[in-house]
């Protein structure tokens, strides 16, 4: 069985779509959910710099139109229906929903474009941070962030965890971690999935009741709990709560192994996904589809599982 995962927020890297919209018709459509989300992505994706695509609002519609693109080449000519399930990371759970059928391409757009720009808006309030923790017992590490004062907020499975608070507290986390233990600072503007982004979740909550969610067409995992969604409403309900509440990728993950796994493969920007697969899913053949050079492995991975 294969799934699918597509990528949250920090994928992203200066120009990584310029190779996507080579392609006369992948630029139209570029030009089109850039539109939708109210951002020019064919600039964004290929001309801006870094420090400009780290912008929550830029980043986060950057993220899910590269992976519509990657979808939409992936499941043309019948490969949809060799694919076992679906599932996204944070803000990857919107391009989960496009893929499952939930949201349409232009809906899942401006629900991303409202979200990234919430998002930001909420990480303008009050500064505050997160860092990666890999490896170190998790129990231990539970409650030395509940003594430091930081929330986890990606369950990433692999040995690692990601935190969020305030800078004086990551820099508590920094100092105090146990032997053999990394904090590695993350290079994002706040404290995403904690309660400092509910202001956030409020925006959302008002765009997506304005929407008509299907049921989804392909088995998709929710980040809530890592149980499968069967009611579109429903994955669109726990999209919005999970804004302010921890990824748990580690769930997700161990559902993907329980459900028979054969192979994985991570739409663009990809790579994050299928580096905790190889550590949280050992074995399993894995594809990042970084450029449409890699689509080929991607469809062979599918017609091996056939």
């Amino acid at each position: 069985m294969i799934v699918v995962v597509c990528p949250g927020q920090g994928s992203q890297t200066p120009g990584f779509l310029e190779p996507w919209i080579a392609d006369p018709a992948r630029r139209e459509r570029l030009v089109e959910l850039g539109d939708a989300a109210g951002v020019d992505l064919v600039t964004h994706g290929t001309a801006s710099d870094a420090d400009t695509i780290r912008d929550t609002a830029i980043a986060q519609p950057l993220i899910v139109a590269a992976g519509i693109l990657t979808l939409d080449a992936l499941f043309a000519e019948g490969r949809r229906e060799r694919v076992g399930g679906i599932a996204g990371h944070s803000v990857g759970e919107i391009t989960a929903a496009a893929g499952a059928g939930i949201l349409s391409a232009t809906d899942a757009m401006r629900v991303v474009g409202e979200r990234g720009r919430a998002m930001a808006d909420a990480a303008a309030t009050t500064q505050t941070g997160m860092s990666a923790v890999v490896g170190g017992d998790q129990g231990e590490l539970l409650a030395l962030f509940d003594q430091v004062g930081v929330i986890p907020a990606n369950y990433n499975g692999g040995g690692q965890i990601v935190v969020a608070g305030a800078p004086d507290a990551l820099a508590a986390l920094a100092e105090a971690a146990p032997r053999g233990v990394r904090v590695i600072p993350l290079q994002v503007a706040g404290a995403f999935h904690t309660h400092y982004m509910t202001p956030a979740v409020e925006r959302l909550a008002a765009v997506t009741a304005e929407l008509s969610p299907a049921d989804p067409t392909l088995p998709i995992w929710t980040n809530h709990d890592g149980s499968l969604v069967a009611g579109g409403s429903r994955f669109v309900e726990l999209l919005v709560g999970q804004v302010s509440s921890p990824v748990r990728w580690d769930l997700d993950m161990e559902a993907f192994a329980e459900a028979g796994v054969t192979g994985l493969i991570e739409v663009a920007p990809a790579g994050a996904l299928t580096g905790l697969a190889r550590r949280g899913l050992k074995g399993v053949p894995t594809v990042a589809v970084k450029t449409p050079d890699d689509l080929a492995a991607a469809y062979e991975l599918i017609d091996q599982a056939a």
